[in-house]
């Protein structure tokens, strides 16, 4: 932000971001962009940046994620333990795959970024840097939100597109919180364990679908729960069958998977509750001691690359500096994480059975009941990670919700036949955000806007125009 003669800026506090700026000396000046081969290389420079920027974030992320998650199916598959084939695909196709999406998704954040940049700099150029404003990374964030497309025409990311719209539903209300005319409406959304609230709720329904109805969630997703849910679907069909009032149809095959794992049990086709199905001959508060342990072994590897792989790209400069300080923090993060998502699944497990014996019964309500409880495991996580996962969740549960509504036919049939509304939802979306980062930065967090700024550079305040950061230098 371009400082006074006196040290003073633009701008006196936030409410005043967007300003006439009439007391501004170079506000006064013109607006006019020069045609000098210095301000365009300069344009130019910040959009190759960005699109350069973005890629390597986008592929760093997702080729992280990937690349950890395929070692870990490669070590499973080469496990003398391993009773099945994990998989038909072979090592080389599933590299191959891995590359495939690291250079997809770092495609598709280089190009959202380049395309951003090149609007921004395209309509400050045609329309005036100070008169486009207000209004002018709300377009380019909008037009730039196609870019997701280049992850795959054929390929649908509802949860991303609403995870990134609870996002800008987030800052707009922070927004809202700090204005005075919707300061009073926006109140309620700053309570302090709103984050825990939203967990729990999400986890009603994406737990109740793991259980009763797997169909509606993502297939990523899903696999995530069928790992860290460690029920084998036949145990699972199980539950869903007393829950909705069905007869047995796989008691065999549930005693029959028990018996592989070294334990002979004898299911009871009358039973009321389906405790002796979820954990076979082992006692509830047993089952959820030992479901904690593995839980966490499980945990630790899902967290290793959501730590590690942001301290090399954030804090590259500083890891070799102090080494030591980073790294502690991230070991003490995974261990926090891991414990936080081993508690979530095990006390899933725990409230249902506790439901479960005490109302002597089992039925999709019950169900639902037992599950919202797990949310309250967040409270093991830190403060600023909480919002990030509850969002998530809430996302993947929304998603998971109208699913559901549209297969039972609650929803219009116009409304499930929309092709690609993702892509709308994400690009309005971004449109809020990129206005947000541009003209009411002090609601982002400032990892967050740290990260933006790398990529994007900090945006300068509406009056500084190119003619005054021309003069600026002239000065110099």
């Amino acid at each position: 932000m371009p400082p006074h003669a006196d040290g003073t800026t633009c701008f006196s506090n936030a409410d005043d971001l967007i300003s006439d700026h009439d007391d501004c000396p170079h506000c006064q000046e013109s607006d006019q962009s020069p045609s000098s081969s210095e301000t365009n290389s300069d344009k130019l420079r910040r959009i190759i940046s960005a699109a350069v920027k973005g890629f390597s974030i986008g592929a760093g992320l997702k080729g992280g994620v990937s690349i950890f998650s395929l070692l870990a199916r490669l070590s499973r598959r080469r496990s003398p333990n391993s009773l099945k084939k994990v998989s038909n695909v072979s090592s080389s196709e599933e590299i191959l795959s891995v590359i495939k999406e690291t250079l997809r998704y770092g495609l598709f954040l280089g190009v959202f970024a380049g395309t951003f940049s090149s609007v921004d700099e395209i309509v400050a150029t045609l329309g005036g840097h100070r008169r486009t404003a207000k209004w002018r990374a709300l377009l380019a964030g909008g037009i730039a939100g196609p870019s997701m497309l280049l992850t795959g025409l054929n390929t649908q990311h509802n949860s991303l597109a609403i995870y990134i719209l609870m996002r800008a539903a987030v800052l707009a209300s922070r927004c809202g919180i700090k204005s005075k005319r919707f300061g009073r409406i926006c109140k309620p959304l700053t309570w302090a364990h709103g984050d825990i609230f939203l967990m729990c709720l999400s986890s009603s329904q994406i737990l109740s679908a793991y259980i009763l109805k797997q169909e509606s969630l993502p297939s990523s997703y899903k696999l995530f729960l069928n790992k860290h849910g460690a029920k084998d679907l036949s145990i699972l069909q199980g539950v869903k069958e007393i829950a909705c009032g069905m007869p047995f149809s796989n008691l065999g095959a549930i005693e029959n998977y028990y018996k592989s794992t070294g334990i002979d049990i004898k299911l009871d086709p009358e039973m009321k509750v389906p405790c002796s199905i979820v954990h076979g001959n082992q006692s509830c508060a047993a089952h959820v001691f030992t479901f904690l342990i593995q839980a966490y072994k499980r945990a630790l590897p899902v967290y290793l690359p959501v730590y590690l792989v942001p301290a090399l790209i954030v804090h590259r400069k500083d890891l070799l500096k102090r080494p030591y300080p980073i790294l502690g923090k991230s070991v003490i993060g995974i261990a926090r994480s891991s414990l936080f998502l081993s508690s979530y699944c095990a006390s899933a497990w725990m409230w249902t059975c506790i439901l479960f014996r005490i109302f002597k019964k089992c039925n999709i309500p019950m169900v639902a009941m037992g599950t919202t409880p797990a949310g309250l495991a967040l409270a093991i996580e830190k403060k600023s990670r909480r919002i990030e996962i509850s969002l998530y969740c809430l996302a993947r549960a929304i998603e998971s919700f109208f699913t559901c509504m549209a297969d039972i036919g609650y929803l219009p049939q116009s409304l499930v036949n929309i092709k690609r509304a993702d892509v709308v939802v994400f690009s309005f979306s971004t449109a809020i955000i990129m206005h947000c980062y541009s003209q009411e930065r002090e609601v982002f967090r400032s990892k967050y806007l740290n990260v933006l700024d790398w990529v994007f550079g900090v945006p300068p305040p509406p009056c500084y125009t190119p003619r005054y950061r021309n003069k600026q230098k002239s000065e110099e």
